[in-house]
């Protein structure tokens, strides 16, 4: 198709070239479209009929535009968007005058860079002026191209918004964990004006509940690990005396040595604004602060990230909110160590706090409802972590679906089903870590239409349905 494209330039010239392939393509286009549709149509709709509902309904809503992007931009190659949309309930009429205007532009290009080659009469010809603008306009034309939907995409996302006049702000980061933080500080670093609320505490889960505080409690787990086995090391005999209550002593004045790296004040030296208060998108350009006396103030901004992080999920079985369970965010409260302790999930989570609270001393079962624990690792990877934590003496139940729990006196059990019977597993305290839960709620995300499923919906570069809300 291109060299022919090319060859009606040559032949024809630009005018009676482009009206000559213009129409030639579109009609070419619109054949394969019908063949595609009485050929195949009705078989695929028997078989598929039901998934076909759907993408119909979006091909009658929106198909035009979608069509005009593909025809514009060719993400795919033009015989397969023929045959595919053949498939579909877009009328005849429109694909065909749909891909007469979408095709137009490139078809101008290709036909004007064809009637370039005719005029070569020698080498020197081949370097001349209006040949290699030509194909410079080749190369550059899908860029433009997408830059054109992007702007078209972008009017009628935005429609129905008004955009502010001037803006207050380059960017509002909602969150200040991990993400929020790293965000501010690059922010700040380029000079931009940037404000971070955070209704919380400043470093987030990583800071206060995750990766700090955990990694300070392996830390100690496993130096009590290497001593009972010092001889492996050479050293006949160890002895250590430690209390529980003192390890998460430490495991607080670490959270609390690096605290200030992600403090207010730092960040307010940073050049960042700092305000502590919840945050709620009342336009794609303004962001409500409610500060904590209950004051509130609105600002205008270039773009907004949304960095909310997550919480953990706690599922609804009955009977664990009468017996005494923890989550990652309030296991660090404890100062006496659980003589039996149920670890609920063999994620990440589950996995790294299991084998610190059984170096530690407890009696550990881990309560698993896969095959087998770290489901998104390797199964070489998985079997490795199992085979060390029964060596360490945990209890690996796989397969096991917590049913409920109950409470007989002062005894806890948690009734798990495996292999279609009933196991009851006794314990002192069970940590839920069944995974984790987006925080999505009160950010006004559903007010402005922003697709929400388990997270928030993104492009590959973060970007939501708005360009400028990350």
């Amino acid at each position: 198709a291109a060299l022919l494209t090319l060859a009606g330039g040559a032949v024809f010239g630009l005018g009676w070239g482009l009206l000559i392939v213009s129409f030639a393509s579109t009609i070419g286009a619109t054949l394969a479209f019908l063949m595609a549709r009485y050929l195949l149509r009705d078989w695929v709709t028997a078989r598929f009929g039901n998934r076909l509902k759907g993408i119909d309904e979006g091909i009658r809503r929106d198909g035009a535009f979608y069509l005009f992007t593909l025809r514009l931009v060719p993400a795919f190659p033009f015989f397969l968007i023929n045959l595919l949309m053949g498939l579909t309930a877009m009328k005849a009429s429109t694909y065909f005058w749909v891909s007469q205007i979408g095709m137009l532009a490139g078809t101008v290009v290709y036909v004007n860079a064809g009637t370039q080659l005719a005029q070569i009469e020698s080498l020197a010809g081949i370097v001349s002026p209006g040949l290699l603008a030509s194909f410079v306009l080749l190369g550059i034309f899908p860029l433009l191209a997408r830059k054109l939907v992007d702007l078209v995409q972008a009017r009628r996302v935005y429609a129905g918004w008004a955009r502010p006049a001037r803006f207050d702000r380059n960017l509002v980061v909602i969150g200040a964990g991990a993400a929020g933080l790293v965000t501010a500080y690059i922010a700040a670093a380029v000079k931009a004006r940037v404000t971070l609320v955070e209704k919380h505490r400043m470093g987030g889960d990583c800071l206060n509940t995750g990766c700090v505080p955990s990694k300070a409690l392996i830390r100690s787990a496993k130096l009590l690990a290497q001593m009972r086995r010092s001889a492996h090391y050479g050293i006949a005999q160890t002895e250590a005396r430690w209390s529980f209550a003192d390890i998460m002593d430490r495991v607080q004045r670490v959270v609390a040595d690096i605290a200030p790296h992600d403090s207010v004040a730092r960040y307010t030296e940073l050049g960042v604004e700092v305000i502590s208060g919840t945050a709620k998108i009342v336009s794609p350009w303004a962001v409500e602060i409610t500060a904590e006396d209950g004051s509130r103030q609105q600002l205008t901004t270039r773009s907004i990230v949304i960095a909310t992080g997550a919480r953990p999920f706690v599922p609804p079985i009955p009977g664990l909110a009468e017996v005494t369970h923890y989550t990652s965010d309030t296991i660090w409260s404890l100062r006496e160590l659980p003589p039996r302790l149920v670890v609920l999930g063999g994620g990440p989570i589950g996995c790294e706090l299991a084998q610190a609270f059984a170096r530690l001393g407890s009696q550990v079962t881990q309560v698993e409802m896969a095959p087998r624990l770290m489901m998104r690792e390797d199964p070489e990877v998985s079997e490795m972590v199992r085979q060390r934590f029964t060596a360490e003496g945990i209890t690996v139940a796989l397969e096991h679906a917590a049913k409920r729990f109950e409470r007989d006196g002062e005894q806890q059990v948690l009734v798990a089903e495996h292999a279609g019977q009933e196991v009851r597993i006794p314990f002192d305290a069970v940590l839920v870590a069944v995974g984790r839960a987006a925080n999505l709620k009160g950010y006004g995300l559903e007010e402005l239409g922003i697709p929400v499923a388990r997270t928030v919906e993104t492009n590959e570069f973060l970007q939501t349905k708005f360009p400028n809300i990350y």
